[in-house]
């Protein structure tokens, strides 16, 4: 039995939820957002909680439950307000800043990289090292942050590269010094 299924989603004030044919749409005062109904799983919405129940005992069900609660539960988080993922860039001449609708990075290539901001999200450049990715749906803000992370990952001798705010990066030692007389 899913542990995280069993448990009702509670509705934020300000946010409505129905379920269709095959989606959940919920409705807020960030975004309309849709959510599409996974095999075998029944949604109810009944006294301001949303809750989840499976047709049967097959192990895709059991999985199918929890990851269909766990969806609409963000997705209700995101009709009132957005989700962020803070990137931040480090190295000697890297910076980042916007031009129209595209994030154009400089990354120490002989080339800058342009990335075209997805549809339903908003970037935004603080300072020359801090980009900011925000949007309503979860899943759109972690995938655009993680291409543009993927651009220049943090490399583990200076650590220069694109990291997440809270990530920590484990940082290896140089070579050493060969001791005199070295053969």
């Amino acid at each position: 039995m899913s542990r995280i299924g069993k448990k009702p989603v509670s509705v934020i004030e300000g946010v409505t939820v129905n379920v269709k044919e095959d989606v959940v749409e919920v409705k807020g005062p960030n975004a309309t957002l849709q959510v599409p109904l996974l095999d075998k799983i029944e949604v109810k919405v009944e006294d301001g909680a949303v809750t989840f129940t499976p047709h049967n005992k097959t192990k895709q069900t059991r999985s199918n439950w929890g990851t269909m609660r766990s969806l609409v539960e963000s997705a209700i988080k995101g009709a009132k307000e957005n989700f962020t993922k803070t990137l931040l860039i480090e190295g000697v001449g890297y910076k980042a800043n916007m031009e129209g609708t595209n994030l154009v990075l400089n990354l120490g290539f002989s080339h800058s990289i342009k990335f075209p901001v997805p549809e339903g999200v908003n970037i935004e450049v603080e300072g020359n090292n801090k980009i900011v990715v925000s949007g309503a749906d979860k899943a759109q803000v972690g995938q655009a942050a993680a291409t543009i992370r993927k651009f220049k990952k943090p490399e583990p001798y200076k650590g220069k590269g694109i990291r997440y705010d809270d990530e920590v990066v484990r940082r290896k030692a140089g070579k050493k010094a060969v001791g005199s007389g070295g053969a």
